[in-house]
């Protein structure tokens, strides 16, 4: 069975992460399948309405490490940028579930939702400054704008968790639920969506996304850049070289 599985029903798309015995931890191969799936939905008129959702225990915990290392993203082609620049300038509305943990990557693809349902269980990170890298996704931006830049800084310097609770109130999440209800309530959300009429419902979103389309793409291009750089830099060789050997990194010469 597919890591990433695709399914539409009465106007909504759904992209399922289906690796949870990893976590689902993204890889190359899984970046590849949402991207081409955003092209495919994006295009289809049997889709008005796009939900991405994990398992009620996990959303994900980010980058495959091993494969990310086997597989590290070289320019703007890469399967994850391309993800990344998919869901940016997906036209549609796109809903996500998530209930658990969402590291890195599983964090920052929520900014380009529209509505962002959350499990009591949900736990959010973007430890990028911790294995010696870079914020991505335009996160570097578009936190700032959400939560104010003190509260963004306290997210993408230390790199530490928050809490479901913590996501409603910046208006990172639209709702809590229970785990066990979250996938089911996202998808009877986007059902009434997609019985709205689809002309209104993407010129609405192109609407409030316009003035800062030009802000995240340039901010997706500068971090996709020094991220890029820094993957064989000092730090994040010994932050992953850490990661395998399960110890902590010592960043204390670096």
């Amino acid at each position: 069975m597919s890591d990433i599985l695709v399914e539409t029903l009465d106007g909504v798309t759904t992209l399922t992460l289906n690796r949870v015995a990893r976590k689902n931890a993204i890889t190359a191969d899984m970046y590849a399948l949402m991207a081409g799936a955003l092209v495919d939905a994006a295009a289809d008129d049997a889709c008005r309405v796009l939900v991405i959702q994990g398992h009620e225990t996990i959303f994900s915990a980010g980058n495959d490490i091993a494969d990310f290392l086997n597989n590290p993203p070289a320019g703007p082609q890469a399967p994850v940028f391309q993800f990344l620049t998919g869901i940016a300038a997906f036209p549609k509305p796109v809903l996500a579930s998530v209930c658990g943990p969402a590291v890195g990557i599983g964090s920052t693809l929520l900014l380009h939702c529209d509505l962002v349902y959350a499990g009591d269980n949900a736990v959010f990170s973007m430890p990028f400054v911790n294995l010696g890298l870079v914020p991505e996704a335009a996160s570097s931006y578009m936190l700032p704008q959400l939560m104010g830049y003190h509260r963004a800084a306290e997210v993408l310097l230390m790199g530490e968790p928050f809490m479901a609770d913590t996501a409603l109130e910046i208006g990172f999440v639209n709702r809590v639920l229970a785990p066990t209800e979250t996938n089911a309530y996202t998808q009877a959300q986007a059902a009434k969506m997609a019985k709205k009429p689809l002309s209104s419902l993407t010129e609405s979103k192109r609407l409030m996304k316009a003035p800062q389309q030009a802000h995240v793409q340039e901010a997706m291009k500068n971090e996709g850049q020094v991220f890029s750089a820094m993957l064989t830099a000092p730090a994040a060789k010994e932050a992953f070289g850490a990661f395998v050997e399960k110890r902590r990194p010592d960043f204390s010469k670096l």
